[in-house]
């Protein structure tokens, strides 16, 4: 069974066999049987309803998530970006204060 409100197999329905009166089938066997086919493919229907629909909102959840995630990498590389130039920054200030300080070393030169 693929859910408890399915009662029918593609297999059953191909299997079924109906009694056959002296008209032919009895008509109250073949009613009761069609209606679960019926209801079957009512339910059928409606699960494949709603698993598109939920196929549909995890497709806009993924890239809603995939743009937020290109966002923050584009920022990630922008904060490196700015960090490492601050680093150098930093780095080329720290050695024009220790040349400074050589300098005035070195040379006696009080500015």
């Amino acid at each position: 069974m693929y859910n408890e409100r399915i009662y029918l197999t593609p297999k059953d329905i191909l299997e079924k066999e109906f009694k056959v009166d002296a008209r032919g089938y009895r008509p109250q066997e073949v009613d009761k049987f069609l209606d679960m086919v019926i209801r079957d493919y009512t339910e059928f229907n409606s699960n494949i309803k709603r698993l598109e629909k939920e196929k549909s909102d995890l497709m806009e959840d993924n890239s809603k998530l995939k743009k937020e995630i290109r966002s923050l990498n584009e920022q990630l590389e922008v904060y490196k970006s700015n960090e490492n130039n601050n680093t150098r920054s930093l780095t080329n200030l720290d050695l024009l204060k220790r040349i400074s300080q050589l300098e005035k070393a070195v040379f006696g030169k009080d500015e």
